[in-house]
């Protein structure tokens, strides 16, 4: 997930224009005021390309049915109990249907994460544009609307067995625990089709059980939007934060260069201004909870010599150490390819100026801020860019998928759950 200045290759980005109004299913008209407007990322599901992937994946039916478990609740508990519910059941659908549990219901490969992705954005635009009959007021419409995003991120499921971490630096016997983000779909006015291997491993991995030299390692995942609103109204350190004291490590992951995975060394406190999926751009400093002790900088406390070393799979991994910075006395970006020298100011880390590096810088803050610097491994890599096949290049006329788009997924996914596995078991880990 880097922007275009940061060797992405993306090419533009065309802004939504002339959509067709969404049909949504509405119960009568209550007290609370007329019902926003469907977001600009939810009103790309009319496009062709959505509708098709929900349908060969069998998710067609997840938003409609949604709507009419909504249309029978009578107050905003019911609501609420089932907008939870519904949440939580699309994001367990979505695991089992990628780790292979339960009928495929359609001819999409199972490894796919886009049925999460637009299956979910059909349930929030029917949840937007919903008027019951009690009345529904702003905030409650918003409470909703993140209890939603958080059930069906796989947030409210985050599942650690029992300790290896003792909380205190040291650790106990038992299965060690890893914590791992991925992201949604992003760049979609430019490639509508496109899908994100970050998402995929997370699907894939999701209360999972790696082999490892020092035995097993247990692995739960949640994703992210790809919103600069939700970073700012503090997503990744509420979902992050329970957990964090209790993991041996964790990984943020999102999709980055051509052909290669990356260890990020260090990540910046700038936002770039790379539009968000609701068309949104943000250039500032990233905002975090108490900005007079925030750093520029954060760095990576992965073992990322072990994992650069090691032989994961097909895609080269490097240790990316390289920044953008402004030096200390200065007002013009320097690139420093060895990271960023004292007293300068963020322009990019390793992985950019987007929200994969916020969400890097996010999680590392929050690891520093709650003490956990020199004993917990954590920092985020960066997949390959997930391609499709030779000759299914053109967003305008190409198939949604094909075997060499799916191989390559599957790929990725592989030497993600490697990584893993080094990592945790990498020497200087089990720190105590």
């Amino acid at each position: 997930m880097r922007p275009i200045r940061v060797r992405i290759g993306v090419l533009g980005l065309a802004l939504v224009a002339g959509l067709a109004a969404p049909t949504t299913a509405t119960a009568a008209a209550g007290a609370g005021g007329a019902a926003p407007a469907p977001t600009v990322e939810e009103r790309r599901l009319d496009g062709e390309v959505p509708q098709e992937i929900l349908r060969r994946s069998g998710f067609a039916a997840v938003a409609p049915a949604f709507a009419r478990g909504l249309g029978r609740a009578d107050s905003y508990r019911e609501a609420r109990a089932v907008v939870a519910r519904e949440g939580a059941a699309l994001w367990r659908r979505a695991v089992d249907r990628v780790q292979g549990r339960g009928p495929a219901r359609g001819d999409l490969s199972r490894d796919d994460d886009r049925p999460l992705y637009w299956a979910r954005l059909g349930m929030t635009r029917e949840l937007r544009t919903w008027e019951p009959g009690f009345g529904l007021g702003e905030r409650q419409r918003a409470a909703l609307l993140t209890e939603l995003e958080r059930t069906s991120r796989g947030q409210a499921d985050l599942r650690l067995p029992r300790g290896h971490r003792d909380g205190h630096g040291g650790h106990g016997k038992g299965v060690k625990r890893v914590l791992l983000t991925g992201f949604d779909p992003f760049t979609l006015d430019r490639e509508v089709r496109i899908s994100n291997p970050s998402g995929a491993v997370a699907l894939a991995l999701d209360g999972t059980v790696v082999d490892t030299p020092d035995g097993p390692a247990r692995v739960e995942t949640a994703v992210f939007p790809v919103r600069w609103a939700d970073f700012a109204q503090g997503t990744v350190e509420r979902a992050l934060r329970p957990y964090l004291p209790r993991v041996d490590l964790f990984t943020t992951v999102s999709q980055g260069r051509v052909g290669r995975f990356d260890v990020e060394r260090t990540n910046g406190a700038w936002r770039g201004g790379f539009p968000d999926n609701d068309n949104v751009s943000r250039t500032e400093t990233v905002p975090v909870a108490d900005p007079a002790s925030q750093p520029q900088w954060t760095t990576t406390t992965l073992p990322y010599a072990a994992i650069t070393a090691a032989d994961t799979g097909r895609f080269p991994v490097y240790d990316n150490t390289a920044v953008t910075e402004i030096p200390a006395g200065g007002d013009e970006p320097v690139v420093r390819p060895d990271g960023p020298t004292p007293g300068s100011t963020a322009r990019e880390g390793g992985g950019g100026n987007y929200l994969s590096n916020e969400i890097a810088y996010r999680a590392t803050l929050l690891r520093d801020r709650l003490g956990l610097h020199g004993t917990l491994p954590g920092g985020h890599v960066h997949t390959p860019v997930l391609q499709f096949g030779t000759g299914n290049t053109d967003p305008a006329t190409g198939a949604v998928t094909d075997p060499e788009f799916v191989r390559n997924r599957l790929d990725i996914v592989a030497q993600a759950r490697a990584i893993v596995a080094v990592a945790v078991s990498a020497p200087g880990t089990d720190r105590g």
